[in-house]
């Protein structure tokens, strides 16, 4: 341990001021922020990640605190971590759909730590993320689904109606029915593709 006093001339006087009589420095350690700090977002959560000195990891603790990007940081959340990791999930639920999100971390020696003791460190570099959305299909493959969904059966059932509208048309001649029957189930797909697009 050490003892630290300060001393000064005060009025002519010299005087001295004892401001720890037993100083540990071991009890007053404030650490460095952790660095690297990166963020990996899928569709059911956010996966934060940092990194501290590796003698370090196993007596530390850390809080994090995190945002809407275009609000204060005054009313950030804040999350004390359980564990040593250096790392932190976020639920999807809690982030809001199409909103971007900063976030940084800071750490401080374990309460649980004996040896050492610490105050917070000053907050690490931030990281940026927004919630994974749910991948929409485009109008054009909606349109290229509906058309293969509706062609075939209405190709199918034009056939049909050809079909029984040739045997009613027994008056009419047979060279004659055809090309007027194959003209109408063109006209037909043609209208169809049209609608469809």
């Amino acid at each position: 341990g050490y003892r630290v006093s300060l001393q000064g001339n005060f009025f002519g006087h010299k005087h001295m001021y004892i401001a720890f009589p037993e100083y540990n420095p071991r009890k007053h350690i404030k650490l460095d922020p952790p660095l690297n700090i990166q963020s990996n977002v899928t569709a059911s959560k956010c996966q934060i990640r940092w990194s501290v000195p590796w003698y370090l990891v196993e007596i530390l603790q850390y809080e994090l605190q995190y945002k809407e990007y275009s609000i204060s940081w005054e009313i950030a959340l804040n999350k004390t971590l359980p564990s040593s990791l250096p790392q932190i999930e976020i639920e999807a639920t809690e982030l809001r759909s199409g909103i971007a999100y900063i976030a940084r971390v800071r750490c401080k020696v374990s309460e649980n730590e004996d040896s050492y003791h610490s105050q917070w460190s000053e907050w690490s570099q931030t990281t940026v993320f927004q919630r994974a959305g749910v991948p929409k299909l485009s109008e054009k493959i909606l349109n290229t689904r509906t058309m293969q969904f509706l062609f075939i059966p209405l190709s199918f059932g034009t056939v049909l109606y050809l079909l029984w509208n040739c045997k009613l048309s027994q008056k009419a001649s047979p060279a004659l029915t055809f090309p007027r029957q194959l003209l109408s189930f063109s006209h037909s797909i043609i209208c169809t593709m049209g609608i469809l697009r």
